[in-house]
Protein backbone atom coordinates (compact mmCIF):
# COMPACT_ATOMS: atom_id res chain seq x y z
CA UNK A 1 0.00 0.00 0.00
CA UNK A 2 2.56 1.73 0.72
CA UNK A 3 4.38 1.39 -1.92
CA UNK A 4 1.63 2.53 -4.60
CA UNK A 5 1.19 5.63 -2.75
CA UNK A 6 4.85 6.53 -3.44
CA UNK A 7 4.66 5.73 -6.80
CA UNK A 8 1.33 7.34 -6.95
CA UNK A 9 2.87 10.49 -5.58
CA UNK A 10 6.20 10.44 -8.21
CA UNK A 11 3.77 10.24 -11.18
CA UNK A 12 1.89 12.78 -10.01
CA UNK A 13 5.15 15.23 -9.53
CA UNK A 14 6.77 13.77 -13.00
CA UNK A 15 3.12 14.94 -14.59
CA UNK A 16 2.84 18.56 -12.75
CA UNK A 17 7.10 18.78 -13.71
CA UNK A 18 5.89 17.88 -17.35
CA UNK A 19 2.92 20.15 -17.70
CA UNK A 20 5.20 23.05 -16.01
CA UNK A 21 7.65 22.59 -18.68
CA UNK A 22 5.77 21.67 -21.63
CA UNK A 23 3.79 25.25 -20.38
CA UNK A 24 7.12 27.13 -20.32
CA UNK A 25 8.17 25.91 -23.54
CA UNK A 26 4.86 26.96 -25.04
CA UNK A 27 4.73 30.33 -23.56
CA UNK A 28 8.57 30.57 -24.83
CA UNK A 29 7.41 29.65 -28.26
CA UNK A 30 4.47 31.91 -28.64
CA UNK A 31 6.36 35.14 -27.50
CA UNK A 32 9.06 33.86 -30.04
CA UNK A 33 6.21 34.54 -32.21
CA UNK A 34 5.10 37.80 -31.51
CA UNK A 35 6.47 40.86 -32.94
CA UNK A 36 9.30 41.81 -30.50
CA UNK A 37 10.05 45.20 -29.16
CA UNK A 38 12.97 46.64 -27.75
CA UNK A 39 12.71 49.49 -24.91
CA UNK A 40 16.53 50.75 -24.00
CA UNK A 41 17.08 53.43 -21.90
CA UNK A 42 19.98 55.02 -19.95
CA UNK A 43 17.76 55.10 -17.02
CA UNK A 44 17.19 52.28 -13.99
CA UNK A 45 13.72 51.08 -13.92
CA UNK A 46 13.03 51.25 -9.81
CA UNK A 47 14.09 54.81 -9.54
CA UNK A 48 11.62 56.02 -12.08
CA UNK A 49 11.91 54.87 -15.51
CA UNK A 50 9.17 52.16 -15.19
CA UNK A 51 6.60 54.97 -15.44
CA UNK A 52 8.03 56.39 -19.07
CA UNK A 53 7.48 52.36 -19.69
CA UNK A 54 3.98 52.33 -18.46
CA UNK A 55 3.28 55.07 -20.69
CA UNK A 56 4.39 53.63 -23.61
CA UNK A 57 2.69 50.61 -22.95
CA UNK A 58 -0.42 52.98 -22.28
CA UNK A 59 0.08 53.37 -25.82
CA UNK A 60 0.09 50.13 -26.78
CA UNK A 61 -3.19 49.41 -25.17
CA UNK A 62 -4.93 52.09 -26.88
CA UNK A 63 -3.73 50.82 -30.27
CA UNK A 64 -5.17 47.49 -29.30
CA UNK A 65 -2.10 45.60 -28.54
CA UNK A 66 -1.79 43.39 -25.02
CA UNK A 67 1.54 42.26 -24.23
CA UNK A 68 2.16 38.39 -24.51
CA UNK A 69 -0.61 38.18 -26.96
CA UNK A 70 0.07 40.66 -29.89
CA UNK A 71 3.24 41.86 -29.14
CA UNK A 72 6.59 40.97 -27.02
CA UNK A 73 8.54 43.23 -25.40
CA UNK A 74 12.06 43.46 -23.73
CA UNK A 75 13.83 45.99 -21.47
CA UNK A 76 17.15 47.28 -20.91
CA UNK A 77 18.46 49.34 -18.44
CA UNK A 78 21.31 51.22 -17.96
CA UNK A 79 20.86 52.41 -14.61
CA UNK A 80 22.87 55.95 -15.45
CA UNK A 81 25.85 53.98 -16.70
CA UNK A 82 25.80 55.24 -20.34
CA UNK A 83 28.66 52.97 -21.46
CA UNK A 84 26.62 49.89 -20.79
CA UNK A 85 24.12 51.33 -23.49
CA UNK A 86 26.42 49.72 -26.59
CA UNK A 87 26.22 46.07 -25.08
CA UNK A 88 22.48 46.41 -24.30
CA UNK A 89 21.76 47.83 -28.04
CA UNK A 90 23.65 44.65 -29.58
CA UNK A 91 21.78 42.24 -27.23
CA UNK A 92 18.47 43.48 -28.39
CA UNK A 93 19.67 43.28 -31.68
CA UNK A 94 20.98 39.72 -31.84
CA UNK A 95 17.31 39.25 -29.82
CA UNK A 96 16.12 40.11 -33.76
CA UNK A 97 13.10 42.97 -32.23
CA UNK A 98 11.13 44.16 -34.87
CA UNK A 99 11.78 47.47 -34.11
CA UNK A 100 13.70 49.21 -30.93
CA UNK A 101 12.63 52.59 -28.90
CA UNK A 102 15.34 54.34 -27.74
CA UNK A 103 15.19 56.95 -24.92
CA UNK A 104 17.24 59.78 -25.20
CA UNK A 105 20.71 60.51 -27.96
CA UNK A 106 22.98 58.01 -25.96
CA UNK A 107 20.81 55.61 -26.54
CA UNK A 108 19.93 56.38 -29.95
CA UNK A 109 23.56 56.65 -31.12
CA UNK A 110 24.27 53.13 -29.54
CA UNK A 111 21.81 51.60 -30.88
CA UNK A 112 22.12 53.38 -34.33
CA UNK A 113 25.97 52.36 -34.41
CA UNK A 114 24.45 48.05 -33.60
CA UNK A 115 22.33 48.05 -36.48
CA UNK A 116 21.45 50.08 -39.56
CA UNK A 117 18.03 47.91 -40.22
CA UNK A 118 16.09 47.16 -37.44
CA UNK A 119 13.95 50.32 -37.39
CA UNK A 120 14.46 52.99 -34.61
CA UNK A 121 12.57 54.72 -32.58
CA UNK A 122 13.79 57.63 -30.77
CA UNK A 123 11.89 60.03 -27.61
CA UNK A 124 13.53 62.86 -25.62
CA UNK A 125 16.63 63.91 -28.83
CA UNK A 126 16.51 67.76 -28.54
CA UNK A 127 18.31 68.13 -32.30
CA UNK A 128 18.22 64.77 -34.08
CA UNK A 129 19.43 66.95 -37.39
CA UNK A 130 22.29 68.06 -35.72
CA UNK A 131 23.10 64.96 -34.11
CA UNK A 132 23.21 63.67 -37.05
CA UNK A 133 20.31 60.74 -36.76
CA UNK A 134 18.18 62.16 -39.35
CA UNK A 135 18.38 63.73 -42.62
CA UNK A 136 15.20 66.09 -42.10
CA UNK A 137 12.16 66.33 -39.57
CA UNK A 138 10.08 65.53 -42.48
CA UNK A 139 11.88 62.74 -44.02
CA UNK A 140 14.11 61.55 -42.01
CA UNK A 141 15.42 58.98 -44.24
CA UNK A 142 17.42 55.77 -43.07
CA UNK A 143 15.65 53.44 -40.40
CA UNK A 144 15.48 56.39 -37.64
CA UNK A 145 12.16 58.10 -36.59
CA UNK A 146 10.00 58.85 -33.45
CA UNK A 147 10.06 62.37 -31.39
CA UNK A 148 12.27 64.80 -30.49
CA UNK A 149 12.30 67.39 -27.88
CA UNK A 150 13.04 71.24 -28.24
CA UNK A 151 14.26 71.18 -24.82
CA UNK A 152 17.20 73.82 -26.09
CA UNK A 153 14.96 76.53 -27.10
CA UNK A 154 13.15 75.79 -23.43
CA UNK A 155 15.84 77.00 -21.67
CA UNK A 156 15.55 80.36 -22.54
CA UNK A 157 11.10 79.79 -21.64
CA UNK A 158 12.62 78.25 -18.33
CA UNK A 159 14.96 81.24 -17.00
CA UNK A 160 12.04 83.84 -17.80
CA UNK A 161 9.81 81.91 -15.49
CA UNK A 162 12.64 81.48 -12.85
CA UNK A 163 12.92 84.99 -12.99
CA UNK A 164 9.00 85.95 -12.76
CA UNK A 165 9.66 84.17 -9.33
CA UNK A 166 12.89 85.47 -8.06
CA UNK A 167 13.29 88.79 -9.85
CA UNK A 168 15.91 90.07 -7.97
CA UNK A 169 18.54 86.92 -9.15
CA UNK A 170 21.65 87.70 -10.95
CA UNK A 171 23.97 84.55 -10.51
CA UNK A 172 22.26 81.18 -11.74
CA UNK A 173 24.11 77.78 -11.50
CA UNK A 174 22.98 75.65 -14.30
CA UNK A 175 23.27 72.24 -13.25
CA UNK A 176 24.17 69.78 -16.22
CA UNK A 177 25.70 66.30 -17.16
CA UNK A 178 28.69 66.44 -19.42
CA UNK A 179 28.25 62.88 -20.44
CA UNK A 180 25.37 63.69 -22.40
CA UNK A 181 25.74 64.31 -25.77
CA UNK A 182 22.87 67.68 -25.57
CA UNK A 183 25.08 69.42 -22.81
CA UNK A 184 26.90 71.65 -24.86
CA UNK A 185 23.88 72.51 -26.98
CA UNK A 186 21.92 73.03 -23.95
CA UNK A 187 24.75 75.37 -22.41
CA UNK A 188 24.95 77.70 -25.43
CA UNK A 189 21.67 78.30 -25.67
CA UNK A 190 21.02 78.84 -22.03
CA UNK A 191 24.03 81.57 -21.91
CA UNK A 192 22.19 83.08 -24.69
CA UNK A 193 19.31 83.64 -22.82
CA UNK A 194 20.78 84.29 -19.91
CA UNK A 195 22.44 87.24 -21.67
CA UNK A 196 19.31 88.67 -23.06
CA UNK A 197 17.85 88.62 -19.12
CA UNK A 198 20.54 89.82 -17.51
CA UNK A 199 21.85 86.64 -15.66
CA UNK A 200 24.94 85.45 -15.39
CA UNK A 201 25.33 81.23 -15.36
CA UNK A 202 27.48 79.16 -13.52
CA UNK A 203 28.12 75.93 -15.00
CA UNK A 204 28.00 73.33 -12.59
CA UNK A 205 28.47 69.62 -13.46
CA UNK A 206 27.52 66.30 -12.30
CA UNK A 207 28.22 63.12 -13.73
CA UNK A 208 27.42 60.39 -11.48
CA UNK A 209 24.92 61.29 -8.81
CA UNK A 210 27.59 60.79 -6.21
CA UNK A 211 28.69 64.19 -7.74
CA UNK A 212 25.60 66.29 -6.06
CA UNK A 213 27.31 67.03 -3.08
CA UNK A 214 30.57 68.79 -4.74
CA UNK A 215 28.41 70.48 -7.05
CA UNK A 216 26.19 71.95 -4.48
CA UNK A 217 29.20 72.74 -2.70
CA UNK A 218 30.48 74.76 -5.98
CA UNK A 219 27.07 76.30 -6.42
CA UNK A 220 26.87 77.54 -2.75
CA UNK A 221 30.16 78.75 -2.67
CA UNK A 222 29.47 80.79 -6.03
CA UNK A 223 26.75 82.62 -3.96
CA UNK A 224 23.95 81.69 -6.95
CA UNK A 225 20.96 82.83 -6.75
CA UNK A 226 18.81 79.61 -8.39
CA UNK A 227 19.75 76.27 -10.09
CA UNK A 228 18.57 75.33 -13.60
CA UNK A 229 18.63 71.82 -13.53
CA UNK A 230 18.95 70.77 -17.41
CA UNK A 231 17.03 67.61 -19.25
CA UNK A 232 19.45 64.52 -18.30
CA UNK A 233 18.25 61.09 -17.49
CA UNK A 234 19.87 60.83 -14.51
CA UNK A 235 18.63 63.81 -13.41
CA UNK A 236 15.05 62.52 -13.96
CA UNK A 237 16.12 59.31 -12.07
CA UNK A 238 17.25 61.53 -8.59
CA UNK A 239 14.85 64.61 -8.81
CA UNK A 240 14.13 63.98 -5.25
CA UNK A 241 17.72 64.06 -4.06
CA UNK A 242 18.46 67.30 -6.05
CA UNK A 243 15.68 68.92 -5.13
CA UNK A 244 16.90 67.85 -1.84
CA UNK A 245 19.90 69.39 -1.87
CA UNK A 246 18.49 72.88 -3.07
CA UNK A 247 16.32 73.09 -0.32
CA UNK A 248 18.28 72.45 2.46
CA UNK A 249 20.17 75.52 0.66
CA UNK A 250 17.00 77.40 0.03
CA UNK A 251 17.77 77.50 -3.50
CA UNK A 252 15.13 77.91 -6.04
CA UNK A 253 15.14 75.45 -8.80
CA UNK A 254 13.54 75.65 -12.63
CA UNK A 255 14.10 71.41 -13.61
CA UNK A 256 13.75 69.50 -16.50
CA UNK A 257 10.96 67.38 -16.81
CA UNK A 258 7.52 66.91 -14.94
CA UNK A 259 8.53 64.23 -13.11
CA UNK A 260 11.47 66.12 -11.34
CA UNK A 261 8.81 69.11 -10.57
CA UNK A 262 6.72 66.32 -8.79
CA UNK A 263 10.33 64.65 -6.97
CA UNK A 264 10.54 68.49 -5.35
CA UNK A 265 11.80 71.06 -7.67
CA UNK A 266 10.29 74.11 -7.67
CA UNK A 267 9.13 75.30 -11.32
CA UNK A 268 9.02 73.22 -14.86
CA UNK A 269 8.13 74.46 -18.08
CA UNK A 270 8.15 72.13 -21.49
CA UNK A 271 6.62 69.30 -22.85
CA UNK A 272 5.46 65.60 -20.79
CA UNK A 273 7.83 63.21 -21.00
CA UNK A 274 5.27 60.34 -19.99
CA UNK A 275 3.45 61.88 -22.92
CA UNK A 276 6.33 61.76 -25.77
CA UNK A 277 6.55 57.76 -25.04
CA UNK A 278 3.01 57.18 -24.74
CA UNK A 279 3.42 59.02 -28.47
CA UNK A 280 5.94 56.21 -29.39
CA UNK A 281 3.77 53.51 -29.44
CA UNK A 282 1.91 54.99 -32.88
CA UNK A 283 5.66 54.90 -34.63
CA UNK A 284 5.96 51.55 -33.88
CA UNK A 285 2.50 50.62 -34.47
CA UNK A 286 2.85 52.27 -37.96
CA UNK A 287 6.40 50.08 -38.31
CA UNK A 288 5.07 47.14 -37.39
CA UNK A 289 1.78 47.59 -40.12
CA UNK A 290 4.65 47.99 -42.74
CA UNK A 291 5.87 51.48 -42.79
CA UNK A 292 9.35 52.75 -43.46
CA UNK A 293 11.51 54.59 -40.48
CA UNK A 294 12.68 56.74 -43.40
CA UNK A 295 9.00 57.94 -44.64
CA UNK A 296 7.57 58.53 -40.94
CA UNK A 297 8.27 62.59 -40.31
CA UNK A 298 9.47 63.48 -36.76
CA UNK A 299 6.47 64.44 -34.14
CA UNK A 300 7.68 67.82 -32.48
CA UNK A 301 5.80 68.52 -29.17
CA UNK A 302 2.83 70.96 -29.26
CA UNK A 303 1.78 71.19 -25.98
CA UNK A 304 3.80 72.72 -23.39
CA UNK A 305 2.96 72.63 -19.58
CA UNK A 306 4.02 75.03 -16.73
CA UNK A 307 3.70 72.98 -13.51
CA UNK A 308 4.69 74.44 -10.07
CA UNK A 309 5.45 73.05 -6.68
CA UNK A 310 3.59 75.18 -4.13
CA UNK A 311 4.80 73.17 -1.29
CA UNK A 312 8.36 73.76 -2.12
CA UNK A 313 7.51 77.55 -2.62
CA UNK A 314 6.38 77.45 0.81
CA UNK A 315 8.71 75.79 2.09
CA UNK A 316 11.55 78.50 0.78
CA UNK A 317 9.39 81.27 1.46
CA UNK A 318 9.07 82.51 -1.88
CA UNK A 319 5.54 83.55 -2.66
CA UNK A 320 4.50 82.73 -6.56
CA UNK A 321 3.15 85.89 -8.42
CA UNK A 322 -0.67 84.91 -8.74
CA UNK A 323 -0.51 85.80 -12.70
CA UNK A 324 1.98 82.81 -12.46
CA UNK A 325 -0.63 80.48 -10.53
CA UNK A 326 -3.19 81.13 -13.20
CA UNK A 327 -1.31 80.22 -16.08
CA UNK A 328 0.06 76.89 -14.58
CA UNK A 329 -1.29 73.85 -16.15
CA UNK A 330 -0.69 71.69 -12.60
CA UNK A 331 0.49 73.04 -8.92
CA UNK A 332 1.20 70.77 -6.66
CA UNK A 333 0.13 71.50 -3.34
Amino acid sequence: MHVARFVAAVLVVVLLSTMFVVTRATEAQRAASLPGVGFLTPQSSDLGGERFLRAFRQGLRELGYVEGQNIAIESRWADGKYDRLPSLAAELVRLKVNVIVAATPPAVQAVKQATNTIPIVMVGVFDPVAMGFVDSLARPGGNITGLSSVQSELVGKRLEVLKEVVPNVSLVALLGNPANPNYASLVRHAQDAARVLKIRLQSVEARDPREFDSAFVAITAARAGAVLVVGDPMFVDYGARIADHALRRRLPTVVGSIESAEAGGLLFYGPSLSEAFRRAATYVDKVLKGAKAADLPIEQPVKFELVINLKTAKALGLTIPQALLQRADQVIR
